[in-house]
């Protein structure tokens, strides 16, 4: 049998791991490079004029960018907590059942797999205010109607609502993977002791999922951070400014307005940010590990 040294095996993946890096690096620091110019278009030519730091001095003032903030955090934060909560409640209810919850795992995850557009249409049609199935079922207990995508004391919700919907079986399918994996001897060992099931779940099933639960919320809450095509599908933002998230004002700076430049920085900025909050997190998230 051939046995590489571990010089030679550094030298196998180097072809890889230069050209994940290449597609990886090269579009961001063209992302980068862009953000220091104000792009036009001249007879189907571009056209670059530099203006350095100009483009990263128009964030703070910009009105759909910290609407987008405001309404981003919020949806990831109540978003992401719900969705760890439901996912940690169903992935114990599947656990204790063991292989007869087949059937219902495999349902769980159904909303993961159905597509974007197809989600957005559903909802749509449910939300609708004259013929959605949410309105009719509150008419028919006797409370009036609404027009949830319309109203801005309602939207943001309403897309907060779609987003657990859609996201909670990714949470699910990583906390069963967790729960699954967790040592029964020392469940079986609290139980003989006479520890009731929500003592056992308190100071022993808890406290072994806190890495697995960190990690869950920390993904979750990168890519909830990221959303995109809900919002699009279901209000474009609107009303006014009510579902504005970031992701969606650099679509419209970048793509609706031909602000390269400026959409750029927005992009440089936010993916700063993100890679700080992750490094923060993943850091404070290590030290909690080992105090356990």
């Amino acid at each position: 049998m051939l046995t590489l040294s571990p010089v030679a095996r550094y030298l196998s993946l180097a072809p890889s791991v230069l050209i994940f890096a290449a597609l990886a690096v090269l579009p961001v620091a063209n992302l980068v490079f862009t953000s220091f110019f104000e792009v036009s278009w001249l007879e189907g030519r571009k056209q670059m004029a530099f203006v350095g730091l100009e483009n990263y001095a128009r964030i703070p003032g910009d009105p759909l960018f910290r609407a987008g903030i405001v309404n981003t955090t919020i949806l990831v934060i109540v978003a992401t907590t719900a969705q760890v909560v439901l996912g940690l409640v169903l992935a114990l209810a599947c656990a204790r059942i063991g292989y007869k919850s087949r059937f219902y795992r495999a349902l769980l995850i159904l909303p993961i797999l159905i597509p974007g557009i197809v989600i957005g249409a559903i909802w749509r049609l449910m939300y609708n205010a004259e013929f959605g199935i949410i309105n009719l079922l509150l008419q028919a207990v006797g409370f009036p109607g609404h027009d949830w995508l319309g109203s801005t004391s309602t939207a943001l919700a309403a897309v907060i609502v779609v987003d657990i919907w859609h996201w909670t079986p990714f949470s699910f399918l990583l906390l069963l993977a967790a729960v699954e994996s967790l040592p029964r001897d020392v469940t079986e060992a609290a139980k003989v002791d006479g520890a009731t099931e929500w003592q056992r779940f308190r100071y022993v099933t808890f406290p072994l999922l806190i890495p697995a639960l960190m990690m869950t919320f920390l993904f979750r809450a990168v890519i909830a951070f990221k959303v995109f095509d809900e919002v699009f599908l279901l209000t474009s933002g609107g009303p006014g400014t009510a579902t504005e998230v970031v992701s969606f004002t650099i679509y419209q700076r970048f793509f609706l307005q031909d602000q390269t430049g400026y959409g750029s920085a927005l992009s440089v900025t936010v993916i700063a940010v993100v890679s700080l909050i992750i490094v923060i997190a993943m850091t404070a998230g290590s030290g909690k590990v080992k105090e356990q």
